[in-house]
Order: structure tokens, then sequence, then C-alpha cells
């Protein structure tokens, strides 16, 4: 099984690749299965329908309106592209989900929403307090360990208070926008540990995201050390994804990650069937 399953289209704010030729490319590419994982961001981004209420919720880039995924277009898109590709690409329907603490109950009736479209959904945090990381503006005016406490300190109230999810995204994610370098991870091993012991007991996952190769991390997102805890934690629900906006991104560096996955001791990865994992041998 060869499978991308962090990949987004135009359907996300940050990519303007089609979604009907990222499969055309992933069929060239010789993936069996993909997701697509379009971006929300409640508190920083509105839903369509309230910007079409109200224009003023959405910042403006590029002279477009920054949104929230279009959900019934997207959901519709991904049944229309199912019948096009049927029997040469399995074809899964997520969403990846920036959540912070107190945009959990908006998540989650997102999910009750339309949980019967979909197979899979990455929790990720994108934001805390509202405030951006690629931007600096959650790290200014806070020492690096604190601007790294505070961000998984906000996962774990996340994971403790939010279950509509199927795996953690790119989990230490912090450390692609800190200007102070990487902090150890023996500075944040018991919150890391705490997180990852809520995820293992709701029966949830972490994702191995191969972006880090692009953005030039010396390491594995999330790092070795954390794919030695939590698999000496007793986790295994694990999904693989390149976290593609473009065509040079999609499936990108997936098989060497699946080499270093065995080489730290994991046997197996997961994909998704209407939130119930699948497994596969590495």
């Amino acid at each position: 099984m060869y499978a991308d399953y962090h990949v987004h289209c135009e359907f996300s704010d940050d990519s303007d690749y089609p979604m009907l030729d990222v499969c055309r490319d992933a069929v060239g590419l010789g993936l069996d299965e993909l997701c697509f994982t379009d971006h929300v961001d409640y508190g920083v981004k509105p839903d369509v329908d309230e910007y079409e209420r109200d224009h003023s919720l959405a910042r403006v880039e590029m002279d477009q309106p920054v949104l929230n995924v279009d959900y019934p277009r997207y959901f519709a898109a991904i049944d229309e592209a199912r019948e096009q590709f049927a029997g040469k690409l399995a074809i899964k329907a997520g969403l990846e989900l920036g959540v912070q603490g107190h945009t959990i109950r908006r998540n989650q009736a997102l999910v009750d929403t339309w949980g019967e479209r979909m197979d899979f959904v990455i929790c990720s945090i994108h934001e805390v307090g509202d405030k951006e990381f690629w931007t600096g503006e959650f790290q200014e005016g806070r020492t690096q360990a604190e601007y790294n406490q505070a961000y998984y300190e906000e996962m774990l109230a996340v994971v403790e208070g939010f279950r509509g999810y199927s795996v953690l995204g790119h989990l230490d994610l912090i450390k692609r926008y800190d200007p102070a370098g990487i902090l150890s991870f023996e500075a944040s091993r018991d919150v890391i540990a705490a997180i990852l012991e809520q995820v293992i007991v709701d029966g949830k996952g972490i994702e191995l995201n191969t972006s880090s190769f692009r953005y030039g991390l010396p390491d594995l997102q999330p790092c070795c050390e954390i794919l030695r805890l939590y698999r000496d934690l007793g986790g295994r629900v694990l999904t693989i994804g390149s976290d593609s906006h473009e065509p040079a991104h999609l499936a990108a560096h997936i098989g060497e990650c699946r080499e270093r996955l065995r080489a730290l001791g994991y046997e197996r990865f997961c994909t998704f069937e209407h939130f119930e994992p699948v497994w596969h041998e590495l």
C-alpha cells in the first residue's frame, strides 16, 4: 500500500492545486490511495456562509478572502473525483482542523455535521489565542522556552477536550517557526508525554509529516525522540502524509520515511475508512 494521508488542493486557502490534477498526478506517481485534508482554522478564518453575511470577518490576501473549506462543494468534488478515478485510485475525504482550546466546540460541531461524508480528520495546532506561528506573532514577547511550552500546553488542552479527530498533525510544528532554533526534546518531554498518553487512551494516533525535508528541519516531524516515545508508550496508530500543496510536494519522501519508521521499530502504518484505522505493513 502506497498512500499519502495529508493532501491539500484548491479548497485550501494556501493552495491552488486542482483536485483532479492531484488525482492524476497521484496515479502517475503510483499511489494506491490518498486522503484530501483541506484546511479549517476557526478563530482566524470564517466559513464561506459567514463571509457571505459579513465580508469584514475575513482577511484578504492576493485579492482573495482567506476562508475555510467550502464544505458542500468540497465533498461533492471528492465524490466526483472518486467516480472519475474509480479502479485507479482510492480517494478518501478528510479535513485538517487547526484546533484551539476556544474553538473545540465549533470543530466538534463541524465533525458532527459532516462526519458521515468523511473518513479522516487531522487535528493540528496552527494558532494559539488566534495568534499565528508563521508570522511570529505568537512567539513575540516570549522566551523560546515559554512559547514552546505554551504551544504544547495548548495541544494538551485540545486533546483533553476534543475527540473528533483521527491523528495529531505534525506534532512538533512549532519547530518549523522557531526563530531561536530548535529547543531540545527534553525541555518539553513531560508535556509531550502527557499529550501522547491522552492520544493513546482515546484510541487516536499521530502522523509522520514528510514536509520536514522541504522545510530543512534536521529531523523528522515529529522528531525521532517523539516517535520513539509514542512507540514506547504503546502508540500504534500512525499515518504518513506529505502535507502537499503543489505537485512537487505530493508523495514526497514517503518511501524514505517508511524506511525510517522501520528503523525506529514500527511495523505498520494506517489508512482510514469512515474513521476506522486500516492497518498495512511498512
